[in-house]
C-alpha cells in the first residue's frame, strides 16, 4: 500500500503546517483522495490557511478525531484552491463523508457563506 493509499483511506489526517520561524503546528482535518492528490476543506480564516500561503510544505499522518497520530508522517506540498476551482474538491470530500459531510458543509455555508471556507490540494513527492 502506497503512502497516498494509506492517507486517502484514513478518516482523519493530522495536517502539520509550519510557521515562519519553522515551528510545526498540527491539526486534525477531513481529507479525501482524488487521483494523485488529497483535498482538505477548512475555514478560510484559519491559521493553517495563513501558514500554507506563506509556506506550502506540510506533513500528513493518519490520526484519530483528536489528532493522535496512528501512523508515520509523510511530507507533502499544499496549494490553496480558488473558489472557482474548488467545487470538485468539495464534492470529493462530501462523497467520502456522506450525509455528515454534506450536512457539515451545508451548515458551514449558511453560517460563513461560500467564501468562509477553502480547499487545499496536497500532493506527495
Amino acid at each position: 500500500m502506497t503512502d497516498l493509499d494509506r492517507l486517502g483511506d484514513a478518516k482523519y489526517l493530522l495536517l502539520t503546517t509550519f510557521r515562519r520561524d519553522g515551528r510545526a503546528v498540527a491539526t486534525p482535518v477531513w481529507s479525501a483522495r482524488d487521483g494523485d492528490a488529497l483535498y482538505v476543506w477548512t475555514a478560510a480564516d484559519s491559521g493553517k490557511v495563513k501558514r500554507v500561503r506563506n509556506n506550502g510544505d506540510v506533513t500528513l499522518a493518519p490520526c484519530d478525531f483528536r489528532g493522535a497520530p496512528s501512523g508515520e508522517p509523510v511530507a507533502g506540498r499544499a496549494a490553496l484552491l480558488d473558489q472557482a476551482d474548488d467545487g470538485h474538491a468539495r464534492a470529493v470530500i462530501q462523497r467520502k463523508y456522506g450525509v455528515v459531510g454534506w450536512l457539515t458543509m451545508f451548515g458551514s455555508r449558511i453560517r460563513r457563506g461560500r467564501a468562509g471556507t477553502i480547499c487545499m490540494r496536497i500532493s506527495l513527492p
